[in-house]
């Protein structure tokens, strides 16, 4: 069991902490932090372009066909997750600003690598897995923007118009082109997955340590005490846990097959950080993007541990029913 959750959650749980560890001593400082800003929105845009390369046509147009399923995973990813939310920025013993980082999270789409992953271990719909991460990815270009200009705008100041023009250089339109090419591109991606992955979490990696680095000098870790991270832990697990409970729930209700239903659990319950730091680089300030994805951070680890215990035994439950003694 320690194996199966140490072979997801290890060594870029290592890298990420090691990235914060590095900003929190030694953040980029004068023309430095200006490359480190600069090396970071370089790595956002092959990041999308990649994203864009890695999408297949074929498989949006096959995927269309489960229309309730993938429906009813963006309406778990883009309506439940924000309105709870909303509803734990009503709590009144969570602070401002981890009320603003819940609420970012739940705004974002869902992953793609671990939600497919989990889904072919618990014997799901990998197709169908396949469609509806990439499709609330695609969805979630535009709606996370949008959705953080209708919720937050009051926490963040607004969306002005020159972080739409960042969006749409930084995230669409690498995202579109990324696509358009996939015919001469998408057999390069598919040769080099494992590389481009290094790539991915590169990227990554820098944005996390240029965020990281401007909320050091800030004054981030002398704001939030043990305590406070303990409370936002608490309410990462909560909210998880009640999306667990929502889409298997959702799943029998709608009279989903097993298959189907693994696949609302699997992608409509997870956030994707891939997605969730280069656009909090985005739409934030940068003194601002180190806390706000501190939730994401926390809420990203827990979801790849939990569904590390929950895949298997569901794996295991279509075993016994499918060879009964």
């Amino acid at each position: 069991m320690i194996r199966r959750i140490l072979a997801f959650v290890e060594p870029f749980i290592i890298a990420l902490l090691g990235t914060v560890l590095l900003a929190s001593v030694f953040p980029a400082r004068g023309v430095w932090a200006t490359v480190a800003d600069r090396t970071a929105d370089a790595g956002i845009v092959l990041l999308f372009f990649l994203h864009g390369g890695k999408l297949s046509r074929e498989a949006i147009l096959t995927g269309m066909r489960n229309w309730r399923l993938h429906l009813a995973t963006l309406g778990v990813t883009f309506l439940l997750f924000p309105l709870l939310g909303l509803a734990f920025r009503l709590l009144p013993f969570v602070p401002a600003t981890f009320a603003a980082g819940l609420l970012f999270l739940t705004l974002l789409p869902s992953t793609v690598q671990s939600s497919i992953a989990f889904t072919a271990i618990a014997r799901g719909n990998v197709a169908a897995a396949v469609c509806a991460a990439s499709f609330s990815n695609l969805f979630g270009i535009i709606a996370t923007p949008a959705l953080v200009a209708l919720l937050m705008g009051g926490t963040t100041g607004g969306v002005s118009w020159a972080s739409v023009q960042r969006i749409l250089l930084q995230l669409l339109l690498p995202f579109v082109l990324g696509h358009l090419l996939r015919p001469w591109i998408g057999g390069f991606v598919v040769r080099n997955k494992q590389w481009l992955g290094r790539v991915d979490r590169g990227s990554i990696l820098l944005v996390v340590y240029a965020a990281f680095g401007a909320a050091v000098k800030e004054g981030l870790w002398q704001r939030i005490a043990p305590s406070g991270l303990a409370l936002l832990t608490v309410l990462c697990l909560i909210l998880l846990g009640i999306v667990l409970w929502i889409t298997t729930l959702l799943g029998r209700a709608m009279g989903l097959s097993r298959e189907d239903a693994v696949v609302l659990l699997f992608c409509g319950s997870k956030k994707s950080l891939a997605s969730g730091v280069p656009m909090a680089g985005v739409l934030f300030p940068a003194a601002q993007v180190g806390i706000v994805l501190l939730p994401v951070m926390l809420f990203h680890q827990l979801q790849l541990i939990a569904c590390a215990l929950i895949a298997p035994r569901l794996a295991a439950r279509a075993y016994a029913v499918a060879t009964p003694d």
